[in-house]
C-alpha cells in the first residue's frame, strides 16, 4: 500500500509540475508576445522617424537648390533685347522676378537701371529707346514687388556701347538694360 501511496504522491508532484510548467511558459508567452508588441512599435517609430527625416532632408535640399538659383539670378545684371524692341525676352522673366522679390525683401536698397541701344538710328530715337526698355524693366519689377522709390533709371541710348563693333553681335550686346546697385 505504501508504494500505491508513494505512486500517486509521485503522480501529485508530476501533475503539479505539470501545470506549473504550463503556467510559466504561457507567462513568458505572453511577456515574448508583449516584448514583440514593444519592438514593433519601436519599428514603427523609426519607420516614421526615418520618413521624417527624409522629409526634412529633402526640404533642406530644395532650399539650398532655391538659394542657389537666386544667386544665380541675383548675379544676372544685363538683360538683352532684341533689334528696335523694347520688351524684354520672356526668358528673362524668372531672373527679374528674384530681383523684384529681392527688393521687396530689402526696402533699403536701391538700383538704376541704365537703358542702352546699338548705334543704328539716330540719337534722340536711341535714348528713346534705351529709356522704353528701362521703363518696362522697372515697371516688371514694381509688378512683382519691388517698390518705385527703389528704382531710377537712366537712358544712355548708344552713347554707352559695351561693343565697339559694327557687327551683329557687337550690336546686341548694346542693345541692354543694366541693373547697377546704388
Amino acid at each position: 500500500m505504501k508504494i500505491t501511496q508513494l505512486t500517486k504522491l509521485a503522480l501529485v508532484i508530476l501533475v503539479l509540475c505539470g501545470f506549473a510548467a504550463c503556467s510559466s511558459s504561457s507567462e513568458e508567452a505572453s511577456t515574448s508576445t508583449e516584448t514583440a508588441s514593444q519592438q514593433t512599435e519601436t519599428e514603427a517609430e523609426r519607420t516614421a522617424r526615418l520618413a521624417r527625416e527624409q522629409e526634412e532632408a529633402a526640404r533642406a535640399r530644395a532650399a539650398a537648390a532655391e538659394e542657389r538659383m537666386m544667386r544665380s539670378a541675383l548675379a544676372t545684371r544685363v538683360f538683352y533685347f532684341d533689334f528696335d524692341v523694347a520688351e524684354f525676352r520672356p526668358a528673362d522673366r524668372e531672373v527679374l522676378t528674384y530681383h523684384a522679390r529681392d527688393l521687396a525683401s530689402n526696402p533699403s536698397k536701391r538700383v538704376r537701371l541704365e537703358g542702352h541701344a546699338d548705334e543704328r538710328g539716330t540719337r534722340e530715337y536711341n535714348l528713346a529707346l534705351g529709356e522704353r526698355r528701362a521703363n518696362g524693366v522697372l515697371n516688371f519689377l514694381i509688378v512683382n514687388g519691388a517698390s518705385r522709390n527703389q528704382i531710377e533709371t537712366v537712358s544712355y541710348g548708344e552713347e554707352r556701347p559695351a561693343d565697339r563693333g559694327t557687327t551683329e553681335a557687337a550690336y546686341q550686346r548694346n542693345r541692354r538694360v543694366e541693373i547697377v546697385d546704388l
